[in-house]
């Protein structure tokens, strides 16, 4: 077990995700949506209104981010109305010749810059590669780039060289590995490369043991990007965060939403996967998503506080147990409506469910 991963044994994960129903389908006749809608974003409009930013896919798993309103009846999401499509695979670094995607957007309302920042995977010529846009109004945004991460000497390797995947950014400004005030972000790198040329291996950084896809964090300047906004997609100062440790995530685990600032700390919901091996390929029995929770520092996000040691979702329903890859939950978004505080899901990677987070009765308060 890592410093990073170790439990204390003074805190607890004292929330729960509480099933509330599915939020979005995929549209009869409609040609984006033919394989699934699923893993959203999510942002408030200056207008008032919440909306939804869910990954559409078209035949032959060619994916673009739609843009929807989510309907609220007494104060609870209970559909979509479609608005279009706001980002697709148009640029040459997000399509080859015989794939082409932009998927599973993250999006963080970064309050030190007063804008919307999404990540999202852009499946070009060499695979999965994280990127930016931003936006102001949650209708155009505006792409920064593929995302690349600075030189680390220590870690004997470029971070740049492997697929990377989950990347999330924190809500607020934090403190960073030098003591300024940061921008952090997590993400998933994964270090096996035979999916670019066979027998490759998996050459991990020095010092990393487990090979699995794990979580990790980075940092970026909060001065250099309020001096120019291009520097959000430079990372700097990476490390490892967590790695899989309990028997939900035996195969690998990855950021979902926005971590969300609570009276513990920093509560990062992510997925938990088994059934799977290293490279992330199913097994012969396949693999399964679940949902879990971790308590980071709220002084410093690079430690964790705590873990759940089982999972507060796992699939159960016919929407998640069934679908384009079955046995899956998989959290993306977190809202607050009336509040109450949502999780909005990938099911099956099919359809987008909504969960309700709440406290645990059983568990007193503890502010840090």
């Amino acid at each position: 077990m890592t410093q990073a991963n170790q439990i204390s044994p003074l805190s607890t994960v004292p929330y729960r995700l509480r099933r509330i129903g599915t939020v979005m389908r995929p549209e009869p006749g409609n040609a984006l949506e033919v394989e699934g809608v699923l893993n959203p974003g999510t942002a408030w409009g200056p207008d008032g209104h919440l909306y939804l930013f869910p990954r559409l896919v078209a035949q032959g798993n060619v994916s673009r981010i739609g843009r929807a309103r989510v309907m609220v009846e007494n104060g609870v999401p209970v559909g979509v109305e479609r608005l279009g499509v706001v980002l697709s695979p148009d640029e040459g670094w997000e399509h080859g010749r015989q794939n082409a995607g932009v998927e599973d957007p993250r999006i963080t309302f970064v309050e030190p810059l007063g804008m919307h920042v999404m990540t999202y995977i852009a499946y070009g010529p060499l695979g999965p590669c994280p990127a930016l846009a931003v936006s102001s109004d949650t209708v155009a945004w505006q792409r920064l780039g593929p995302i690349r991460f600075a030189y680390q000497p220590e870690l004997d390797t470029d971070l740049n060289l492997f697929p990377n995947k989950d990347v999330v950014f924190f809500p607020e400004a934090v403190p960073g590995p030098d003591g300024q005030l940061a921008l952090a972000l997590l993400h998933r790198p994964m270090w096996d490369l035979d999916w670019l040329r066979p027998g490759e291996g998996a050459p991990a950084p020095a010092g990393i043991e487990d090979v699995r896809p794990s979580i990790w964090i980075g940092y970026v300047g909060l001065d250099e990007v309020l001096r120019d906004l291009s520097a959000l997609t430079y990372v700097r100062g990476s490390k490892l965060l967590a790695t899989p440790e309990m028997p939900f995530e035996e195969s690998k685990i990855g950021g979902g939403p926005a971590p969300l600032r609570v009276p513990e700390g920093w509560l990062v919901l992510h997925h938990g996967v088994t059934g799977a091996d290293v490279k992330g390929f199913e097994l012969a029995y396949g693999a399964c998503y679940t949902a879990g929770a971790m308590l980071l520092d709220p002084n410093d996000p690079s430690r964790v506080l705590t873990r759940t040691p089982e999972p507060l979702l796992v699939p159960e329903t016919d929407e998640e147990l069934q679908g384009t890859l079955g046995n899956v939950v998989f959290p993306t978004a977190v809202e607050e409506i009336e509040g109450r505080t949502f999780v909005f899901y990938g099911m099956a990677d099919s359809q987008i469910g909504v969960a309700e987070l709440e406290r645990r009765a059983d568990t007193p308060m503890e502010r840090m």
